[in-house]
This record gives structure tokens, C-alpha cells and sequence, in this order.
């Protein structure tokens, strides 16, 4: 019985060849059109450019639809890559991060998240990279979720009309392993289109003289979660996740019965819902 031909390593390697081609023609097309829609959009600052409800509606459907050899954390690379490369060459901007809590993961999660093209400016704090984001014409900022009891309540500098607000937690795609696993939060200056906002989850700066259990029932009756705290001259300051089905109005009015100090609730950003993968 004689053994099947082998496979013709040469046909394979010119299907490569190719598959990289076609790949590169469409990222030059892509790019092609990029201009098209800056001449169309004009755009002129870098928040015009920002569409985080589209970014992670885009990381969920490649989650989605993705299988075979390739790790979909490569996959996940690529595109968030693709994406803020062309959303630099729109309208450039740097990431500022806070590396108090060390420079490594906060690289990390901003070379996976946005190349290395966009510029990366170390902080020493969330408060300085809010602060750079405020000064600058449209730059982004990262910093982790879990800032400590000694950073205090940094979510207050997010308050105020023309504030920057919070616009994604990273990563969009949440799994076992990830190798920019470090939950952040993404802060920008407030989008020139409210629209591209992504509001499955709600941020919001409250004021409670002290905390009650009532106050911790309400939370969880509105279906949200507290992200962190922080004493503050004469009372506490929490930064809360509430479901964006919950209106402002309905918010503040549970959370006033339950202790909230009338007037000091606010709006400081909003982003998508997890999303969570297995390690199949």
C-alpha cells in the first residue's frame, strides 16, 4: 500500500503569502476610507474620534464569531490595534496611566489596548492622569479600578461640567489569563457625540454623611454596586455602578431615603457591560 503524496509545502506557503497580501490591501482600504471620513467629519480634536460603545460592540462580536488555532487573545490584539491606530491617525492623542501601583500591568494594558504608535505618559496617580487628560486637547487616560484607601476619593475630579468622565473599562473582553488583565477604567474629555457613549453601566460620584445598611440595601436594589470609597470633610464619598436602565432621578431619589446628602450626586461616565469569556 503506498503512503498519500506529501502535502506541497510550497502551495501552502503561497496560500500564506496570499492570505498576508489580502490582509495587507484591506488595511491599506481601511485606510483609504479613514481619510474619506476625516475630510467628511473634519475632524480637528481627539475625542471627536472616540467611539466606545462602537469599540466594544466590535470586541464582542469578534469574541462571538471566533474560533480555530488562532489564541483569541491574538485576535483581540489585532483589532484593538487596528482600531486606535486609525483612531490616532484621525486625531492624535496620548495615554496617560497612572503607575503607582507599578509600571508593568499599566503597560501592559496600554500597548495591548492601543499599540504602540499612540504615545504612553506615566503618572504617579489617578488624580495626575486626570489632571493631564483636563489639560490637554484630547488625550485619554487609564488607571486602575482599585486605587487604595490612600488615594482617596480621586473620582471627585471627574464632577463638574467639561470634566473628564470615564468612557470604557478595559479589558472589553474579560477572561481567565488575560494577558492585560488589570481592570481599568479609560477616562477622556466629555464625547462631542453623546451618542457614542456606552451606558450598560453608570458612574456616579454620591455623598452620604456616614455609610448605613440602608444605603448598602439601596445600592444592591437598584441592581449596582459599589466601586470604591473614601472619607471625605464631614462625611463619605462613594463612587457607584449603577445598570444604565436607572435614570438619574430614580437613583437619587432611593439613594436619598436612604442617606445621600440632597444635591451631591453626580454623573461621572458610564461603559459597557462585561464581557466574559471562558479558557476553552
Amino acid at each position: 500500500m503506498t503512503s498519500p503524496p506529501p502535502t506541497d509545502l510550497a502551495a501552502l506557503r503561497a496560500d500564506i503569502d496570499r492570505i498576508d497580501s489580502a490582509m495587507h490591501d484591506l488595511l491599506m482600504e481601511r485606510g483609504r476610507i479613514i481619510d474619506r471620513l476625516i475630510a467628511v467629519k473634519k475632524t480637528s480634536a481627539s475625542g471627536s474620534a472616540f467611539r466606545p460603545g462602537r469599540e466594544a460592540s466590535m470586541m464582542r462580536m469578534i469574541a462571538e464569531r471566533h474560533q480555530g488555532l488562532l489564541p483569541l487573545d491574538t485576535v483581540e490584539g489585532i483589532w484593538r490595534v487596528i482600531i486606535a491606530t486609525f483612531t490616532y491617525v484621525q486625531a492624535p492623542f496620548a495615554v496617560h496611566a497612572d503607575v503607582s501601583g507599578g509600571d508593568a500591568p499599566m503597560r501592559d494594558s496600554a500597548r495591548f489596548h492601543f499599540g504602540f504608535t499612540v504615545p504612553y505618559r506615566p503618572h504617579p496617580s489617578a488624580a495626575a492622569v486626570i489632571a493631564a487628560v483636563a489639560a490637554s486637547r484630547g488625550d485619554l487616560g487609564v488607571f486602575r479600578l482599585d486605587q487604595g484607601v490612600t488615594a482617596g476619593a480621586w473620582w471627585r475630579q471627574l464632577a463638574g461640567p467639561g470634566r473628564p468622565k470615564v468612557i470604557a473599562r478595559l479589558p472589553f473582553i474579560e477572561r481567565p489569563g488575560h494577558p492585560a488583565g488589570t481592570p481599568v477604567f479609560c477616562v477622556a474629555k466629555p464625547l462631542d457625540d453623546p451618542s457614542a457613549a456606552q451606558r450598560d453601566w453608570v458612574l456616579y460620584a454620591a455623598r452620604f454623611e456616614r455609610w448605613r445598611d440602608e444605603a448598602a440595601e439601596a445600592v444592591a436594589e437598584l441592581g449596582g454596586e459599589v466601586v470604591a470609597s473614601a472619607g471625605i470633610g464631614g462625611g463619605l464619598s462613594q463612587l457607584l455602578a449603577l445598570p444604565g436602565r436607572v435614570s438619574p432621578e430614580e437613583a437619587q431619589a432611593v439613594l436619598a431615603k436612604a442617606g445621600a446628602t440632597p444635591g451631591a450626586f453626580e454623573e461621572i461616565g458610564s461603559h459597557a457591560a462585561r464581557f466574559r469569556v471562558g479558557e476553552g
